[in-house]
């Protein structure tokens, strides 16, 4: 069993990574998908404005990569902690 303090260290870095994950995917979502789309719907993308896109598929897509994203970091923090399967 581990000490608690190392509860305290795994459960911040877990928070870390849920807050940077979180922060991006806002980004992209929010900023990307409402907040600039008039500037970024000038360029477009696949035949379609790039700030719709950003709101229909490309937030979507970058949830998806950050999933996958946070289960590498997890499972490297597992292992860093002991807590692993």
């Amino acid at each position: 069993m581990a000490p608690p303090e190392e509860y305290r260290q795994y459960w911040r870095a877990n928070l870390r990574y849920l807050a940077i994950l979180l922060t991006i995917w806002f980004a992209v979502s929010f900023c990307c998908g409402i907040l600039f789309a008039d500037e970024l719907n000038r360029l477009r993308i696949g035949g379609a404005k790039l700030g719709f896109w950003f709101a229909q598929q490309g937030s979507i897509y970058v949830f998806v990569v950050l999933i996958f994203v946070y289960v590498y970091l997890m499972n490297r923090l597992d292992e860093k902690y002991g807590v692993g399967e």
